[in-house]
């Protein structure tokens, strides 16, 4: 058996296992397998001594990485309402299974991203020795980045409608310490809600991306509502604040630190909360702060209840 072939089947089998999590609910499982095989497919794209597939080939890769990470969005972002379905994403898998021999149009109206970074989870801190190589080889034409955040706007979502007995969260994000805060571009938090295995609870959003920084803080000062009533919400349920900011010299955006609150620091008032290491921990079992030195991030919690 070649070696092409072997890469193909690799990739099918990659794809079948994708898609069995992703039609068994196990979406985290889902999201993490189909970030790698586009990985896998993209670096295939952009590989310059490799003569293994045509151009055309390579093109439709290109698109099928796209196709895999519109999934992968749609299954991190559960309010979209143009999400990227599992039945759509299934047209994939004999083009994918074929690719030496299929001759057919693409069945999506989607482009390949040239020269996107695309990263499995917690995979941005293995390419720190990159920085320096492309650096010194550049960093492309502006129009070659990729979008850097959903929306500079943010994915906010309006609070829910209130219901007796029950109480929604409020939760302002007033700013975030870091030694490095002013080098950091274009950057937002990821906020999400997670049971103990890592699943959502409620849809992720994002905040709009931060304009003032001062010293050692960014400040968002923004309010951030919680998607589900804290009395519906699991025992052991956790709430992700996840940082970002995007680097221009690798051309993606990267999660630089993470923070969470668990369901007993939910109190009205004040509350300032440490930061991790990446890559983020939604199972909360191995831990690093991201330093010694006494920054945070600053939250303020409202609670509402009829």
């Amino acid at each position: 058996m070649s070696d092409v072939t072997k890469t193909i089947q690799k990739w099918h089998a990659s794809f079948k296992k994708g898609t069995d999590f992703d039609s068994w609910g196990q979406l985290v499982e889902a999201i993490d397998e189909y970030q790698i095989l586009a990985r896998q497919l993209q670096k295939e794209v952009q590989s310059s001594n490799s003569s293994e597939f045509t151009e055309d080939q390579k093109k439709t890769l290109g698109k099928c990485a796209t196709c895999l990470e519109m999934r992968s969005a749609a299954l991190q972002c559960t309010q979209s309402s143009e999400e990227f379905k599992l039945e759509d994403l299934k047209k994939l898998e004999p083009i994918i299974k074929n690719i030496l021999t299929y001759n057919k149009s693409f069945p999506f109206d989607v482009q390949p991203v040239p020269l996107r970074k695309i990263l499995a989870p917690g995979e941005e801190e293995n390419l720190e020795v990159e920085e320096e190589e492309e650096a010194a080889v550049g960093a492309g034409s502006p129009e070659s980045f990729p979008s850097r955040v959903p929306a500079l706007q943010g994915t906010l979502l309006p609070r829910l409608p209130s219901e007796p007995g029950m109480t929604l969260l409020t939760i302002k994000i007033e700013k975030i310490g870091l030694k490095d805060a002013g080098q950091c571009i274009d950057p937002y938090i990821t906020v999400s809600v997670k049971d103990l295995n890592g699943m959502d609870l409620n849809p992720v959003q994002d905040t709009p991306v931060a304009t003032r920084k001062e010293d050692t803080y960014i400040h968002f000062s923004v309010d951030v509502e919680i998607q589900k009533h804290l009395e519906e919400l699991s025992k052991g349920a956790a709430i992700f604040f996840e940082f970002k900011h995007y680097k221009p010299k690798k051309k993606f955006t990267s999660t630089k630190c993470f923070a969470f609150m668990e369901m007993d620091e939910i109190k009205p008032g004040p509350i300032v909360i440490e930061l991790y290491k990446k890559p983020t921990d939604f199972k909360r079992k191995k831990l690093h702060l991201l330093t010694k030195k006494p920054l945070y991030l600053h939250l303020h919690q409202t609670l509402h209840k009829d």
